[in-house]
């Protein structure tokens, strides 16, 4: 398969708390010219959207993980925990190496911060 460009819908009965977490909590900026649902994941996009058929809070969390490569995982966990993000994983260490925190989005979805120094 040869790719354009790589996206992920991230769909919500409240898409616009969604989006201003994922924009204003985590500090994902916004990709104006795919839309104003649409933000940077590096070289992918994270649309938020709603959806007629979601309702509620993740029924699966672990589903899907929202993965986020970071140089300091102690450092923005702390930037997040201080602005009342939470975690239910905290600095797990993983046999490849890397070290794993995560956290919820308001709809009860797992993200993750990941730090990884081979």
């Amino acid at each position: 398969m040869q790719l354009n460009s790589f996206a992920i819908n991230l769909t919500s009965e409240h898409p616009d708390r969604l989006l201003a977490f994922y924009r204003d909590t985590v500090g994902l900026a916004s990709r104006k010219e795919m839309g104003d649902g649409a933000l940077a994941l590096g070289d992918a996009t994270l649309f938020i959207d709603g959806h007629s058929e979601v309702h509620g809070a993740a029924k699966e969390p672990q589903r899907v993980l929202i993965n986020f490569f970071v140089p300091d995982l102690k450092t923005e966990q702390s930037r997040l925990e201080t602005a009342g993000v939470k975690f239910v994983r905290r600095e797990g260490k993983e046999y490849w190496g890397g070290t794993i925190s995560t956290f919820l989005d308001p709809d009860g979805n797992y993200c993750q911060l990941i730090e990884y120094k081979p």
